[in-house]
């Protein structure tokens, strides 16, 4: 030990964005998260994700936040901490693609706001759908970080791994993170890949992983053990689960060896101590899931990441359908095999599962089928590792004419058409961008946002309830 090199693993913590989306929706306040900013600023962090993701979604659509503003505040309190935020290359923050010069603006607002580091991915790993992004953080002296959404299946072999990082530090990428939704990268196999990766580029490898099927906290072992620069944990009381490993189990982990990260554990309790009365507060009002807590193994048959499994139970809730939570996970890995074998993560992972939803309550497969299903087999959302099922495609789409292009070279200049629409509304530069990924809802905290400044009555919509693609 004495004689190994010295390499501190660096913490991203995900408390303030990935870790509440996956246990209670994302339905964390500002108000909550800001006494807080302050101690976890001390703790040493790579960055905080604080941002991005569905964030965005359910700030305006529930919380009745502009998270915009919730970003500026993040900004003034972490001094000392980078800012890293989650975008979904061309989806932005939304679930459609949007022309470049959405993208453009997007990166541009993001980064001027306040974030540091942009993790940007694609639900079909299709590369073409990501330059936009990183040539746009590039330009605004931003950290451009390109996810590998990772998955299970024949064609996801270690050759496709690294050519993928090949092609992804060409395209201008600062670093390269291993997005694993779902918690399906095993220790061993974890050593391979990041040996790999590590093997193939230059640029750091970052592992992000969730603990649903169990394994996470031994796979961030191995995978540190491998040379992985960084990982991504979550404060305890938002850890496991669908959630993350707790930063304090990995600190203690490696405490003393060569991986030490030196933060100090009396800091981080007293940032546990914070988060638990809002933790217990989640499970008293059943908006923490005691399900999305637990190991499930079968998480490997399924692939079903954990913001994915939370939403799939308040769907079948509102139908008055749980009895067929069972059903539907074992739909989806059939969906999903019949769409190119996509990996599952936002929207591929809410169409796969919304999909499997309507397949199982129907009774019958794609008598029902949604516009986003139909979109996928058409070719808008990008090109798949697999080629689809010709009988589903047939049946859900006819002769429809199949995308080959990047679907954003399709769609003209989208701000200036924008700008007008809302102009009525808009009070900052950024509101043409939460008009632009949410019309409806951004409109409805646009009157919301009037009638507090105004002092009409403001309850255009109940912030509690609902459910919406995590």
């Amino acid at each position: 030990m004495a004689n190994e090199v010295k390499k501190p693993i660096k913490i991203t913590e995900t408390i303030l964005r990935d870790a509440h989306q996956s246990l209670i929706a994302t339905r964390m306040t500002t108000e909550q998260m800001l006494p807080i900013v302050d101690k976890m600023d001390k703790v040493g962090y790579h960055s905080v994700e604080c941002w991005g993701g569905a964030t965005f979604d359910a700030s305006l659509r529930f919380l009745k936040e502009d998270p915009w503003d919730r970003l500026r505040k993040f900004r003034d309190g972490f001094k000392n901490t980078k800012l890293q935020m989650l975008f979904r290359g061309q989806n932005i923050l939304g679930y459609r693609p949007y022309a470049d010069d959405v993208v453009e603006y997007f990166v541009q607002k993001s980064i001027a706001n306040g974030i540091d580091i942009i993790r940007i991915f694609d639900c079909l790993n299709d590369l073409r759908n990501l330059q936009t992004a990183v040539t746009a953080a590039n330009k605004e002296k931003g950290h451009a970080q390109v996810a590998l959404s990772y998955t299970l299946g024949d064609a996801y072999t270690l050759d496709y791994w690294t050519e993928m990082a090949k092609k992804i530090e060409d395209m201008g990428a600062n670093s390269i993170c291993i997005k694993d939704m779902a918690g399906l990268l095993l220790p061993y196999t974890a050593t391979e890949l990041v040996s790999a990766l590590k093997d193939a580029v230059s640029i750091p490898i970052q592992l992000h992983t969730h603990y649903t099927s169990g394994v996470a906290s031994m796979t961030y072992l191995k995978a540190v053990e491998a040379g992985v620069d960084v990982i991504d944990t979550a404060m305890s009381p938002f850890a496991l689960g669908t959630s993350q490993p707790a930063t304090e189990v990995m600190v203690e982990t490696f405490k003393g060896t060569p991986y030490d990260t030196g933060f100090d554990q009396n800091l981080l309790a007293e940032i546990a101590d914070y988060f638990r009365p809002i933790r217990d507060e989640a499970l008293e009002s059943g908006l923490l899931n005691p399900k999305n807590m637990g190991v499930n193994i079968k998480t490997l048959l399924y692939q079903v990441p954990g913001g994915m499994l939370s939403n799939l139970t308040s769907q079948l809730k509102d139908q008055h359908a749980e009895d067929k939570y069972y059903d539907v996970l074992e739909e989806v890995p059939k969906v999903r095999k019949d769409l190119g074998e996509c990996p599952l993560v936002t929207p591929s992972s809410q169409i796969v599962g919304t999909q499997a939803v309507f397949n199982v309550l129907m009774g019958e497969r794609y008598k029902m089928v949604t516009k986003e299903t139909k979109d996928i087999l058409s070719g808008k959302y990008g090109a798949t590792v697999k080629p689809f099922n010709p009988e589903v495609q047939k049946k859900c789409i006819g002769d429809a004419e199949i995308i080959t292009c990047r679907p954003a070279d399709l769609i003209p200049d989208e701000l200036d058409t924008l700008r007008k629409e809302m102009a009525q509304w808009s009070q900052q530069d950024e509101d043409v961008l939460s008009y632009a990924l949410f019309p409806q809802v951004a409109t409805d905290f646009f009157k919301y946002r009037e009638a507090q400044q105004t002092g009409v009555d403001a309850s255009v919509a109940d912030t509690k309830n609902g459910a919406y693609p995590v």
